[in-house]
């Protein structure tokens, strides 16, 4: 199946990225992969995937990768799914600055970078396509996700004031609000963890070590995990709608979660989510 659409995704190299890309391109679309790593693009190159390399917390990466893609696309990119990210568990009482602007600047200042270089070339062709992989923690916070929480309610903000910046224009802009997908974030988030906090001098010793086991427990991270391909079904929907929806809930905790908080008092939901974290545990 032809399809003439241009896409850039981040995030490649496995989980979300990796399937949306892969689906993408079976579709028809001319997907414009990127991974952080040079062997992962190396790796994507040899599946047949346009590959560049784009490190999100490093400009000169960004703009060197824009422009590599723009020369090859006939400066053309109909569409951006913003997607590589990861997680530092952790108490925010234990969270350094240094921690936390490395959260910010994969998970926000680096996409945030991207969509403001692309965005010009969307107004000039003109038709575009943001689309944002927030998560149902981008609007109900849970315990010992502080720095996660805040980098996807920041993203929320952000794609909520844009999509109202750009409604005069054909740039439509959309956030992908997964629960528990399969993929590897665990496995980057106890490195993250492994990192940045000092587990053994914290007040929070013993939640730690129940998150600990979690994040190394093989196997689904949590109830209700869906495989990748379900948010793959809402990029394609928020990228070939007539008009795209400005939310995609996926997966049940996200439609419940969305619900309760609708309905129920702050001091109600605290209590609901803080028993759905289970002190970390979960």
């Amino acid at each position: 199946m032809k399809n003439n659409k241009t896409i850039l995704i981040t995030g490649c190299s496995s989980g979300i990225g990796y399937c949306v890309a892969n689906g993408l391109k079976h579709k028809g679309y001319r997907v414009f992969a990127t991974a952080r790593s040079s062997a992962d693009v190396e790796s994507l190159k040899a599946e047949g995937f346009e590959a560049f390399q784009l490190d999100l917390t490093d400009s000169d990466s960004i703009n060197n990768a824009v422009d590599a893609i723009l020369r090859v696309s006939n400066n053309r990119i109909d569409a951006l799914f913003n997607n590589g990210a990861y997680g530092l568990p952790g108490a925010v009482e234990d969270l350094s600055r240094d921690a936390l602007r490395v959260q910010f600047e994969t998970n926000v200042f680096g996409w945030i970078e991207l969509t403001n270089r692309l965005i010009p070339v969307m107004r000039q062709q003109p038709y575009g396509r943001i689309i944002m992989n927030s998560s149902v923690l981008g609007f109900a916070a849970m315990a010992y996700r502080g720095a996660y929480n805040a980098s996807k309610f920041a993203i929320e903000g952000f794609s909520d004031t844009l999509r109202i910046e750009l409604k005069d224009t054909p740039i439509q802009v959309s956030l992908i609000e997964p629960g528990p997908i399969s993929s590897q974030f665990r496995q980057n988030a106890k490195k993250a963890f492994d990192q940045f906090i000092d587990a053994e001098h914290s007040v929070h010793k013993e939640q730690y070590q129940a998150m600990q086991r979690r994040l190394n427990k093989p196997g689904p991270a949590a109830p209700f995990t869906l495989p990748p391909e379900a948010v793959l079904k809402r990029v394609i929907h928020a990228l070939e709608a007539k008009k795209a929806k400005p939310r995609y809930y996926v997966t049940l905790p996200t439609y419940l979660f969305g619900y309760l908080k609708r309905l129920l008092s702050s001091r109600l939901m605290d209590k609901i989510l803080a028993k759905a974290g289970g002190d970390g545990k979960r």
